[in-house]
């Protein structure tokens, strides 16, 4: 018997290290299994079938003395690629088609009759007036109609047609800068200093979701970026705006904590851009009331504190495009405090107002530089005035 006992406690050994090893192996499978950030839309990868890890935060400090975490992208087997920029525009007919928008409909139908009468006139400068072009632009509009059909006597329907084209072609301005500001600095040693992007708008214009989808685009044309979610009042937007960036490899600067301080987000958000190499930071920025003068001070200190560190390329306001000349107002108080660049017109495909996309250029003098055709990623699309035309006459 003491001969055999070294055979049994090898067996025992054995026995329990097998056991201890499935033990490892099935309890390390379940901890591998990640879970994909709060917030994470329904149409990202199932987090039970895709393997997810996320890095250790890298916490740097701001001007102010808060902690942000530069959240890097998670690490999952496929990246989606976004659709290119170019062509989106079109979309853009068969929306308004769908929708059922009257503008382009209502005008070519008064436009085609076999006189015109004041009555006419009249109805065609109420269907401009209720898409929200504005009273001026519309009278300018009706007064030039009125001049070439008197003069040129057209009245076929493909003339009548493209002489309507022409003049909203030139009331949205063709000639205006839509360009945008993305393109880094380059110094004399090489040194790269990112674009940097602030975005702004009321609650509800869709201003996170259009930081994430001007991402994607940014991606898309071959840009590399970093994003800052310097709305720090709202958990969700954080949330959200890391997620947008996941899906495409990108990283996001994010709060530490809840209602630490905008400014400092925004400028770690720049210095990580200039760590990183980056081309371009995008700085999603707090919903604001324009009433409300706290918050809109607030917005003039991010401006300041960003220009420390590199100089702002592009601040683009959010506009939901069915709130019509309510928007408008929104615009001039913005316009005010954050030297807007730039327009971004949203739900631009469910409404009959298309008229605001002049209404806002004239009003400010500022271009639209980009609209929202859907809720699809990659339904924001660079904007062309003889683009939007021709979806308004196809709609």
């Amino acid at each position: 018997m003491t001969d055999q006992l070294p055979l049994w406690i090898s067996l025992a050994v054995l026995v329990l290290g097998t056991l201890g090893f499935v033990g490892y192996s099935s309890t390390r499978g379940r901890s591998h299994r990640g879970e994909l950030p709060p917030g994470t839309d329904t149409d990202v990868d199932d987090p039970t079938t895709t393997d997810v890890t996320e890095p250790a935060p890298d916490t740097t400090t701001g001007p102010a003395g808060s902690i942000t975490d530069v959240v890097e992208p998670l690490l999952v087997p496929d990246v989606e690629v976004p659709e290119a920029p170019a062509g989106r525009l079109a979309r853009l007919r068969d929306r308004l088609a769908r929708s059922g928008s009257p503008l382009g409909t209502r005008l070519l139908s008064v436009l085609s009759r076999d006189h015109l009468s004041e009555d006419d006139w009249d109805e065609l400068e109420e269907t401009l007036l209720l898409a929200d072009v504005g009273a001026g632009p519309a009278g300018e509009l009706i007064d030039a109609l009125r001049t070439r059909v008197r003069v040129e006597g057209v009245k076929d329907p493909v003339g009548v047609r493209s002489m309507l084209r022409q003049e909203l072609v030139a009331l949205v301005d063709p000639t205006l800068d839509r360009s945008l500001g993305t393109t880094p600095t380059l110094a004399e040693d090489g040194t790269k200093t990112p674009a940097v992007v602030l975005v702004v708008g009321v609650n509800g214009t869709g201003k996170t979701t259009t930081v994430g989808k001007l991402t994607r685009v940014l991606v898309a044309e071959g840009s590399t970026v970093v994003l800052g979610a310097a709305d720090t009042f709202r958990a969700a937007a954080a949330d959200q705006l890391t997620t947008w960036g996941a899906r495409v490899g990108v990283e996001t600067v994010r709060s530490a904590k809840d209602g630490a301080d905008p400014a400092s987000v925004a400028f770690d958000a720049v210095r990580t851009g200039r760590a990183r190499d980056a081309d371009v930071v995008l700085v999603d920025t707090a919903g604001r009331l324009q009433n409300k003068a706290g918050l809109m001070d607030e917005l003039g200190k991010i401006t300041r504190v960003i220009t420390k560190d590199a100089p702002l390329t592009e601040v683009l306001l959010v506009l939901d495009a069915t709130t019509g000349q309510n928007g408008l107002n929104q615009a001039r108080v913005f316009a005010e405090v954050a030297g807007v660049t730039g327009i971004v017109l949203t739900k631009l495909d469910g409404t009959a107002k298309g008229g605001i996309v002049v209404a806002v250029q004239r009003e400010l003098g500022v271009p639209v530089k980009l609209v929202g055709l859907g809720e699809g990623p990659d339904d924001l699309a660079p904007f062309d005035a003889e683009g939007f035309v021709d979806a308004l006459l196809q709609g």
